[in-house]
């Protein structure tokens, strides 16, 4: 004779008196702010020793462009779109350049499974990212402001315009370099676009605009960082015209705006595959 328990006979009092368990919810997702806060101090002291050395390369290139366009530019608005484009490469150098390289990588080594298991929003991710690698770039970039404006006898009146020219500039070329390394299917063809948009942005932001054919105007109209280099290059005549230059900054932005846009999408893109 087998005994049985009284806790699996069916319709028992034991039975019907036990609570049901419920399976266990996953806890929310983190609100974006937060998380980009969280992002953004993470890659900052991740990237802190790596990237400094290559910010003194950034603002070294900067200043031997300059140097070397002494020689051939006098002074007037020519030496004004050499100082501020050169100072604008320095963010397209680190922005850029090495955003697109680190996001090829991440995605090569599959990287971005761990942030794909964490509640974290994919917008804080970019975001967070872009902004710890633009962070780097403010020191270089007004060090190569000043001795450019030096160099050149330009004004440092109005240098101050570089608080808004360095994060709207930041924010569009670091979207553009996240989304080059997101969507490019192979890690070394990430690092040869973000190499090629940071030639872009020497050839075409350096160089004074009024000695480049028509058809190589049009394609500067298109770099995201022309209009960061136009608005601070506005700056340093006597009487600035600021309706320009806060067309120029808004249109930085809202290419900014696009970008990182396109550049969350892109991420979402690689996430999942």
């Amino acid at each position: 004779m087998s005994v049985v328990p009284a806790e699996v006979v069916p319709g028992s009092a034991l039975a019907a008196e036990e609570p049901v368990r419920e399976a266990a919810e996953l806890g929310p997702r983190a609100r974006l702010w937060p998380a980009l806060v969280a992002v953004y101090r993470a890659q900052l002291s991740r990237a802190r020793v790596a990237r400094i050395p290559l910010l003194f390369v950034a603002t070294f290139q900067s200043i031997g462009i300059m140097i070397l366009m002494r020689g051939v530019v006098d002074g007037g608005g020519e030496a004004q779109a050499v100082v501020a484009g050169s100072s604008v490469l320095v963010v397209a150098f680190v922005a850029l350049n090495l955003l697109a390289q680190y996001f090829g990588q991440l995605r090569g080594s599959g990287g971005l499974d761990h942030y794909a298991t964490l509640p974290v929003p994919p917008a804080a991710v970019v975001l967070g990212a872009a902004g710890a690698y633009a962070s780097f770039t403010v020191p270089g970039t007004v060090v190569t402001a000043v001795f450019g404006s030096v160099l050149f006898g330009l004004p440092l009146t109005h240098l101050w315009i570089l608080v808004a020219v360095i994060p709207l500039a930041g924010a569009a070329l670091a979207g553009l370099g996240a989304a080059l390394g997101l969507l490019a299917p192979r890690p070394e063809l990430a690092t040869l676009l973000g190499q090629l948009g940071m030639s872009a942005a020497l050839l075409l932001g350096v160089l004074p605009a009024d000695r480049m054919p028509e058809a190589v105007r049009f394609t500067r109209d298109l770099l995201p960082s022309t209009y960061g280099v136009e608005a601070f290059a506005r700056t340093f005549g006597p009487h600035p015209d600021w309706a320009f230059v806060l067309g120029d900054l808004a249109v930085c932005g809202g290419v900014g705006v696009v970008s990182l846009a396109v550049a969350t999408w892109a991420y979402r893109r690689a996430a999942v595959r």
